[in-house]
């Protein structure tokens, strides 16, 4: 149940698993054991079970779990150098981050693993900037400011709960005939969020300088949103495609009132809308060009919202993929591990209310199998991941050859805010408030510190 707190959690952030992982620091670090760290630049490695850290003339062996933190509080940043973010997706990079507070390593089987220990709101920051750019709309910063707090709060305190609760669920499901599974942050259990899309992006403070930043956080200082006694997990992607998925169909078949199907526009009117549950009805509805917030092509109000490397991407709205049978047939082989032979179709066995594939039927000249969720969907599908599974195939015959069109919708899982569709209102002038009523119903803003 909700309680109010006297003080900022400290959260512990994964940032990058490696064979060796190299980090500067300006200045000097301490760690529990009495060692201080001089300034420089290390690489840290696993030496059974222990870390080295050695900068060429110095090293020092140290316990796995060893956490460095700064000697005076004012100097408190430190470089990783060359980590990996967007891992799988089609904008993967890798890029030197500016972090602040403590850092941890411990070795995690062959590699050592990094992590970023701070307060979460010097988190939020980041978070937010690492999201979007700090020239967005002051609401659409404050809403997402809100959410991401949230559910992080929400995701510490489930990771709390009974091993009878966490476990009920198996999120992997494997027979001769489907596989079922979803992502989610309970993969992580040596520290509570990662710093990647798998989580929330979390990129240091190297983007988070704007004053903007400072003062949406400082506004929005310990709020949180609150639905039966309870912190709402406020899920969020890129963009919805006209309308939101329910949080079971995406991840474990747990019903979240907050978390409903939205129609992403101001005055839905819900006659109007199909349900997209039916096939022929998702159908008219990928092809076609509904009214919504996301639905946009405004490239002032991209520009402010997207980071560089999102703005590579212009078709989330609605968006068209293509593969030869053997393209597609090798594809789903590498992606899967299992080998269907030719494919021969792809057939939509169960979609959301979002229009979001669950369940797909992948046939085969050799196997026929469903798969799912929708992540799982996605990854098959792509050499990365598709941008979402709200999709049609049209298979095509010409000259004896068989070619695959794949015609979709959005960008991500599609359940809660639809950062796209909130940065029009933001920019149109709707309130934080607003902004969350609209993609939250029935959830309450309080201030939870």
């Amino acid at each position: 149940m909700f309680k109010k707190r006297k003080e900022v959690p400290e959260i512990e952030v994964g940032i990058m698993s490696s064979r060796e992982i190299t980090f500067s620091t300006k200045w000097k670090y301490n760690n529990s054991s009495g060692v201080i760290i001089p300034s420089g630049r290390w690489v840290a490695r696993r030496s059974g079970r222990k870390i080295v850290i050695s900068n060429g003339s110095l090293q020092y062996e140290l316990d796995s779990g060893v956490v460095l933190f700064p000697e005076s509080p004012e100097n408190r940043s430190f470089t990783v150098h060359s980590v990996t973010i967007g891992i799988n997706f089609h904008w993967q990079r890798q890029e030197d981050q500016v972090f602040v507070g403590k850092l941890k390593l411990y070795s995690e089987g062959e590699n050592v693993t990094l992590v970023n220990i701070l307060s979460l709101e010097d988190y939020l920051e980041s978070v937010i900037s690492s999201e979007m750019k700090a020239t967005a709309s002051a609401d659409l910063l404050k809403a997402h400011a809100v959410i991401s707090r949230s559910w992080l709060i929400a995701q510490i305190e489930k990771r709390k709960l009974p091993d009878t609760i966490l476990k009920k669920y198996n999120p992997s499901t494997i027979t001769e005939n489907e596989i079922v599974r979803w992502y989610d942050r309970e993969d992580h259990t040596d520290y509570d969020v990662c710093a990647d899309d798998h989580c929330q992006r979390y990129q240091g403070i190297t983007r988070a300088t704007e004053p903007a930043i400072k003062k949406v956080i400082t506004e929005t200082y310990g709020e949180v949103m609150v639905h039966e006694g309870a912190i709402c997990d406020t899920r969020y992607s890129k963009c919805c495609g006209g309308a939101s998925e329910l949080f079971e169909n995406a991840w474990e078949p747990v019903h979240h009132h907050y978390l409903q199907r939205v129609e992403d526009c101001a005055f839905p009117v819900f006659s109007d809308y199909p349900d997209l549950t039916i096939e022929d009805n998702a159908r008219n509805w990928i092809l076609g060009n509904p009214e919504a917030f996301c639905n946009t092509h405004d490239k002032l109000i991209l520009s402010q919202v997207l980071n560089d490397y999102d703005l590579e991407t212009n078709d989330f709205f609605r968006w068209k993929v293509s593969y030869s049978q053997d393209e597609l047939s090798d594809l789903v082989k590498e992606r899967t591990g299992i080998d269907f032979g030719k494919i021969i179709d792809l057939i939509p066995v169960e979609r959301g209310v979002s229009g979001r594939i669950i369940r797909l039927r992948i046939e085969g000249s050799k196997k026929t199998m469903i798969i799912g969720k929708e992540l799982e969907i996605r990854k098959a599908l792509s050499k990365s991941h598709l941008y979402s599974s709200c999709f049609i195939v049209e298979r095509k015959v010409a000259d004896k050859k068989i070619n695959f069109i794949i015609q979709g919708a959005g960008w991500g899982h599609g359940v809660g805010l639809c950062q796209i569709g909130a940065a029009v209102m933001g920019a149109e002038g709707y309130t934080y408030k607003e902004i969350l009523s609209h993609y939250f119903r029935g959830a309450e803003l309080v201030k939870l510190y």
